[in-house]
């Protein structure tokens, strides 16, 4: 990367993409050394993150959020309607994946926050639970351990249905990526993966697991995912726009 490019990529985190008359500060830009296209996504709450790829320069930014600035401020309306942006820290916690529902009581008292999980259906936080960052850790450290209890054992079903092994499994609370496979055989999986549908998650799955066999997206990848779903592509199209359904505290400070 030349100067001129290093001294942009360094800016855009700080890119105005509105004029001052209609700026927004819920909007961000991230850069990302993984992603090669950039995409909008919008989160409960109406939160919109714009990730770009390293080399993005910032004039092109400012051409695709304008391209889909329409349907980005549709949307935004429609998950700021969904979920109050001040409901930071949850009531209850609804996991689709799983078909689980378990709510959160918050229970006064002197001390750090600390979670405890007393029944399958319910999770107590106790301590000064004014301090929401502290709250916020305990409860998206809970996410990541049942992510793994319940992914786990999905994931090996899922090999065993299709026969395609692998050789170890991560579970991960990531920004950008649902899952990916390492050319090792070492499956990484996104903890958000429980606010999306059986269906989703078993394709993203499917997904992984046929990575061990071509670490590409290659025409053989892709038929080799349609031997096992069908429907691969409705689903991929559904997972893209899955972190709407990701609550506001999973990835809060």
């Amino acid at each position: 990367m030349n100067s001129q490019g290093a001294r942009e990529a360094d800016s855009l985190g700080q890119l105005s993409l509105w004029s001052a008359e209609t700026g927004d500060e819920s909007w961000r830009v991230r850069v990302s050394e993984r992603v090669r296209r950039m995409t909008i996504r919008v989160f409960a709450g109406g939160r919109v993150e714009v990730v770009v790829p390293r080399w993005a320069r910032a004039a092109a930014i400012e051409r695709f959020v304008h391209q889909h600035r329409d349907w980005t401020e549709r949307k935004v309306r429609e998950l700021s309607s969904r979920v109050p942006a001040a409901s930071i820290l949850p009531e209850r916690i609804e996991l689709p994946a799983t078909n689980e529902t378990l709510k959160v009581r918050y229970s006064p008292g002197p001390g750090r926050p600390r979670l405890r999980v007393p029944q399958h259906d319910a999770i107590e936080v106790w301590g000064d639970s004014s301090n929401h960052g502290e709250v916020r850790k305990c409860l998206q450290a809970w996410l990541l351990d049942h992510a793994r209890e319940r992914l786990a054992p999905w994931l090996d079903r899922t090999a065993a249905e299709t026969g395609l092994g692998f050789a170890s499994l991560q579970v991960r609370r990531q920004r950008t990526r649902w899952g990916s496979c390492s050319i090792r055989g070492t499956i990484s999986l996104n903890c958000c993966l429980l606010f999306q549908r059986p269906e989703v998650v078993r394709y993203l799955l499917v997904h992984e697991l046929s990575h061990t066999r071509h670490m590409n997206h290659s025409m053989r990848f892709w038929r080799l995912v349609a031997s096992y779903e069908a429907d691969y592509q409705r689903l991929d199209r559904e997972l893209v726009q899955g972190w709407q359904n990701v609550p506001l505290w999973v990835f809060g400070p």
